[in-house]
């Protein structure tokens, strides 16, 4: 394809450091990528970000500042033959002192035999690996690639950065201010909701659609479709959608519950995570005001991962209704909290004598496990504490 043929966001990808919009905690001079490409030497990294945030354009940029062999899968298409080639490759480059870069786009996607493969490689040097994820990489890597690669947060773009974008886009093609307003630069920037590549290709669509006409709002409205959901899986919208959604739920307000629930699932949150967020509350906020609530819960989590979208949003809803139902009770958390301070406040006091272990004969002389005895609700008149703590009651204020 000639290069002129490519879409908008790929002809404008950077190639240095220093032409990287966004990211600054990450690109700015002494930061840890921009030492990365200064000092030579590939590291192996994760990238977690939402859509559009920079993952694939950091990767790139990194693999041609350092003069590195850049391969790039997709963990949609690719299968673990593929990684066997790409290994076999990085071997043959580094008999010939080449540094290898696997850039692995939604490496989430990956089983766990798929990503075990890349361990013994990435150890010895054949390969650096940069992995691209949209997910939480504590729930969807393997412990062990984790332990072996730095995770890098990607935010969601600043609009300021997106206008820098679209402007660099605008020079590059050479297009008239009037044609190209100020205004409506501002206002694919608000669509984009902090994706560089969703804005490049509504720019993109939007200038085919113009013709020769300048841009207009109704236009851009026209090449976006649909104002995109203010909703991505690390921002503040996240966040505040999620947080809605608890909120509700704990104010047992059903409809508000299933509002939230609704949009979270529109705007593509994984049911997963969703599931995961209805456990903790069954044990947190209803607790011992309604036990059955925490194994009903997780039966919904069970139903995401054998079901999966779209069914599983009938267990989601259901769970949720229950959820915001049920009583509330804090009880079991606050004594939790309650607990875990007293714990480290005293972590050392000895374990009362007549509670300790006694599977030897010279302990049970020495009165280890003396008067206890097996039987349910045994209550000793010695108490279950240590004597420092021997009026503590958690469940009481």
């Amino acid at each position: 394809m000639h290069p002129e043929m490519n879409p908008l966001a790929d002809r404008l990808r950077p190639t240095k450091i220093e032409e990287v919009f966004g990211q600054e905690h990450l690109t700015a001079k002494g930061k840890l990528l921009y030492e990365v490409v200064r000092s030579k030497n590939p590291i192996s990294l994760i990238f977690w970000g939402p859509p559009g945030s920079g993952k694939t354009t950091l990767a790139r940029v990194i693999a041609n500042e350092i003069d590195a062999n850049f391969i790039e899968i997709s963990a949609v298409s690719s299968n673990k033959k593929d990684i066997v080639t790409v290994i076999d490759n990085a071997k043959v480059n580094r008999r010939q002192k080449i540094s290898t870069i696997l850039f692995v786009d939604e490496i989430h996607r990956f089983n766990k035999a798929q990503q075990d493969a890349f361990l013994p490689f990435i150890e010895d040097g054949t390969i650096s690996i940069l992995g691209a994820t949209t997910e939480n990489p504590s729930f969807e890597i393997i412990a062990s690639l984790l332990s072996r690669c730095r995770v890098l947060v990607l935010n969601p773009l600043k609009n300021e950065d997106i206008i820098k974008i679209l402007k660099k886009a605008i020079k590059t093609l050479n297009i008239l201010n009037k044609k190209a307003p100020g205004n409506t630069i501002n206002y694919i920037a608000s669509l984009s909701n902090g994706d560089g590549r969703s804005a490049l290709n509504i720019l993109e669509l939007s200038l085919k659609l113009a013709k020769d006409k300048p841009l207009s709002k109704e236009i851009i409205k026209s090449a976006s479709q649909q104002t995109i959901l203010l909703h991505d899986k690390k921002g503040d919208y996240h966040y505040n959608l999620i947080s809605a959604f608890i909120k509700s739920l704990r104010g047992g307000d059903l409809s508000a519950s299933f509002y939230y629930l609704a949009r979270l699932l529109q705007a593509g949150e994984d049911p997963k995570f969703i599931a995961r967020r209805m456990i903790i509350f069954a044990s947190e906020d209803i607790g011992l005001a309604a036990p059955a609530a925490l194994n009903i819960a997780i039966s919904a989590s069970l139903a995401v991962e054998r079901i999966g979208l779209p069914e599983c949003q009938y267990s989601l809803y259901h769970c949720a209704a229950v959820l915001a139902k049920a009583p509330k009770s804090r009880e079991t958390t606050n004594a939790m909290n309650k607990a875990q301070a007293i714990a480290k406040e005293y972590p050392n006091l000895a374990i009362p004598i007549h509670l300790r272990n006694a599977p030897t004969k010279l302990m049970k002389e020495l009165g280890y496990n003396e008067g206890y005895k097996w039987q349910p609700g045994f209550k000793d008149s010695r108490g279950f504490l240590p004597p420092e703590l021997k009026d503590l009651n958690l469940f009481n204020d």
